[in-house]
C-alpha cells in the first residue's frame, strides 16, 4: 500500500485536498474511515469516491482527469438509434434499488470479482434510504433488463455502476438518466474514470481541478432528495430518440 493519509472514524467531514492524490495509482487519496452517509456525502461533494476490493481497507479516490457526460449531449450511436425507435422497454427510478446493486455486482466475463462488496451494498442502501442514492431500472415487461445506480448531491449526479441483462440495457438506462437530468437542469453526470466504451456515448474527460470546482458549485444547489419513483418521468426506449 502506498503511503497515504489514514482517515479517522470520528471525523466524517475530513479529507485531504484532492491535489494530494497519487498519480500512480491514479487518484488514490486516502484510506480508512467509514462508509456512513455523512462521510459519503462529504466525499462526493469534494469529487471523491470510495473504491476497494474484498480484503482491502476502504480506499478513497479522486482521479485526474475525470470522465463526465454533459447531460444534454449524450451521443446515441446510429445503430442504437434505429433500434430504439421500436423499443417498448420502460424506464423508471428507485423501484428496485437493491436488485440493481446486486445485478451490478454480479460476475462479468473477464472479471475475477467485484468491488461492490457487502459493506458497499449496506452503505449505499443506507444512502438510498436517506434519499441520496438512486437507481434507474429498464424493464421489458416485468423483467429487469438493465439499470444503473449512483449518488445525487445538490444538482450533481455521480454514476457508480451499471449492468445489462439484455443487449443495450445499460445504455438505455444511461440515456434515460441523462435526458431526465438535463430536463431538471442538472448539467453534468460523473462517470469517474476514463473508458473507451463511455467515450462512444459522448463522455469526455475534464481536468480534476475544473471538475471539483463545478461539483462544489452544483452540490450547493437545491436538488431532489427523497425517492425519485414519482418524479422521474415514465419513459420508453422509443422516447429517447423522439421529442
Amino acid at each position: 500500500m502506498p503511503r497515504i493519509p489514514w482517515l479517522a472514524d470520528h471525523e466524517p467531514d475530513t479529507f485531504p485536498p484532492v491535489e494530494r492524490a497519487l498519480r500512480d495509482p491514479d487518484g488514490l487519496l486516502a484510506a480508512g474511515g467509514d462508509l456512513s452517509p455523512e462521510r459519503l456525502l462529504a466525499a462526493y461533494a469534494r469529487g471523491i469516491f470510495p473504491w476497494f476490493s474484498a480484503g482491502e481497507p476502504i480506499l478513497w479516490w479522486s482521479p485526474d482527469p475525470r470522465m463526465v457526460f454533459d447531460t444534454g449531449a449524450v451521443h446515441v450511436p446510429r445503430r442504437l438509434r434505429r433500434w430504439l425507435r421500436g423499443c417498448g422497454w420502460t424506464i423508471g427510478a428507485d423501484t428496485a434499488f437493491a436488485e440493481v446493486m446486486q445485478a451490478c455486482a454480479a460476475p462479468r466475463d473477464g472479471q475475477g470479482g467485484t468491488w461492490i462488496v457487502p459493506a458497499m451494498h449496506a452503505a449505499y442502501a443506507r444512502l438510498h434510504a436517506h434519499g441520496h442514492a438512486h437507481s434507474i431500472e429498464v424493464r421489458d415487461g416485468d423483467a429487469l433488463v438493465g439499470g444503473l445506480y449512483g449518488v445525487a448531491v445538490g444538482r450533481m449526479f455521480f454514476g457508480e455502476s451499471m449492468f445489462s441483462r439484455s443487449s443495450g440495457g445499460s445504455k438505455v438506462a444511461l440515456l434515460a438518466l441523462a435526458r431526465v437530468l438535463h430536463g431538471w437542469g442538472w448539467p453534468l453526470l460523473d462517470a469517474q474514470v476514463r473508458s473507451a466504451h463511455l467515450a462512444t456515448l459522448g463522455a469526455r474527460t475534464m481536468p480534476r481541478e475544473k471538475f471539483v470546482a463545478v461539483v462544489r458549485e452544483l452540490a450547493t444547489l437545491p436538488g431532489r432528495p427523497g425517492a425519485w419513483t414519482a418524479s422521474f418521468p415514465r419513459l420508453t426506449g422509443a422516447d429517447l430518440v423522439t421529442g
